[in-house]
């Protein structure tokens, strides 16, 4: 810590004291354009906290960001809500992220991103019901992992499962979903929507 506030005072000082103030207070607001810039840009990668759960049922959130309506991906998803040795089958949350473009994130307008995440839910959850999978679910975050940390505060999920479409349609799936496995202290899967699983 004690490099980091002499690497922002000295040019500053030196600024200040060789030319000028003109100068110092330039170099000044360049340093705090550099500390906003790197704050705003750095991510958490600290442990994510998942909800105590009050009971011994099994949880799965489950985390997408297409909808969910191929076969093998429903499958995938059933399977892990089957009926367990106690008889009873797990409880499934879907969490869609709403989406936005930079335009509307600046003029504060998330109507269309959460109609999008809500349609994606909506038929997401008709393709689980179809597997005899019963889910509720819930609109969060653009971002996939902060999406799933603001859920999980409330969830007490036992199992994740991102759901992904391929690296070229999600380029930001396969970071999320390192993140999310390296952040998750309970068991984590990768389904990618097509059929393919990637672990």
């Amino acid at each position: 810590m004690p490099l980091i506030v002499a690497a922002i005072a000295v040019p500053i000082v030196a600024a200040f004291a060789l030319v000028g103030p003109g100068l110092g207070l330039a170099v000044g607001a360049l340093a705090v354009l550099a500390i906003v810039v790197v704050a705003v840009r750095s991510r958490p990668n600290g442990r994510i906290e998942v909800a105590p759960s009050p009971d011994r049922r099994r949880r799965i959130l489950v985390v997408l960001s297409a909808p969910i309506e191929d076969e093998a991906s429903v499958g995938a998803i059933a399977a892990a809500a089957e009926v367990d040795e106690t008889g009873a089958t797990a409880e499934v949350v879907v969490l869609a992220p709403a989406r936005s473009s930079f335009l509307d994130r600046w003029a504060t307008d998330l109507t269309r991103a959460r109609e999008a995440a809500q349609r994606d839910l909506v038929i997401s959850v008709a393709s689980l019901a179809k597997a005899d999978v019963e889910a509720s679910a819930s609109v969060g975050d653009e971002d996939l992992v902060q999406a799933t940390e603001d859920r999980l505060r409330s969830f007490p999920a036992t199992e994740v499962i991102l759901a992904t479409p391929a690296a070229a349609e999600d380029p930001r799936a396969d970071a999320a979903a390192r993140r999310l496995r390296s952040r998750l202290d309970i068991p984590f899967r990768h389904v990618r929507l097509g059929g393919r699983r990637p672990g």
